[in-house]
């Protein structure tokens, strides 16, 4: 694929934003900006409403900092930092493969970050960067039971009974291997963020406990297919999004 990258700059500095569009004209074949935002608030708002590919990050930023709006987010799109921090957290970014623009943002610099985007791009390689940032953010916990509401009363689930956990439109389920399902409060990041190692995503709406997959198989454009050790031994797809990762997880 070679197509433009939809894209939202996200920066409470407006002289920052009118210099990074125009600097961006000049990148008119790669890019094609669809919007602005002026803080962490507007920004998600902006995200869920234009649906980027790519958003350049202040993370400074009133109402909710960059690292706090991208937890927020369910599915991120690839991230560019504009931030104004030491070249010592830039270069933590830099080593976690997360991309940056130090400001004041000079044209040399931005051009690398173009030549990177372009061939992803190009390649229609994804790459989950701010994903690995916000998982080192977010250390998970040791989570011994997960709590659900049924009435009046209050099931304690234990994750090791969970086959796998699936948001279907806003309601988020726990699938248990006994082939129950129970509505959680969670999102399905938040979740992902408290539970085990064993929990992976494989989709925007779905993780899944590596302890029971029977069976993984392989689907169409690289996708897998996981086979669950639940009642119904349900079979779970991935996205093209994640099978990379997913393939460098089981060395498949």
């Amino acid at each position: 694929m070679n197509r433009k990258l939809q894209t939202i700059i996200i920066d409470d500095e407006e002289l920052a934003r009118l210099r990074l569009i125009r600097l961006l004209k000049n990148y008119s074949d790669i890019i094609n900006i669809i919007g602005e935002a002026v803080n962490g608030e507007d920004g998600l708002k902006k995200i869920e409403e234009l649906k980027p590919d790519l958003i350049f990050l202040d993370i400074e930023m009133p109402v909710y900092n960059g690292f706090e709006m991208l937890s927020k987010l369910e599915d991120p799109p690839r991230v560019v930092f504009t931030t104004a921090y030491d070249q010592y957290a830039i270069k933590a970014f830099e080593e976690d493969s997360v991309d940056y623009l130090l400001k004041p943002i000079e044209a040399e610099r931005l051009e690398l970050t173009m030549k990177r985007l372009e061939k992803e791009n190009k390649s229609d390689a994804v790459s989950l960067p701010i994903e690995s940032l916000l998982k080192q953010l977010n250390t998970k916990k040791d989570t011994k039971t997960l709590t659900v509401k049924i009435g009046d009363r209050i099931l304690l689930i234990k994750p090791e009974n969970i086959a796998y956990i699936q948001a279907e439109d806003k309601y988020v389920f726990l699938c248990c291997l006994d082939g129950k399902k129970h509505l959680t409060d969670f999102t399905v990041s938040g979740l992902e963020s408290k539970l085990p190692d064993t929990f992976i995503r494989i989709n925007r709406s779905t993780l899944i406990n590596t302890d029971h997959i029977s069976e993984i198989r392989k689907g169409f454009n690289g996708t897998l297919i996981f086979v669950m050790k639940d009642k119904e031994a349900v079979k779970l797809s991935s996205s093209r999004r994640y099978g990379e990762v997913l393939r460098e997880h089981f060395e498949i």
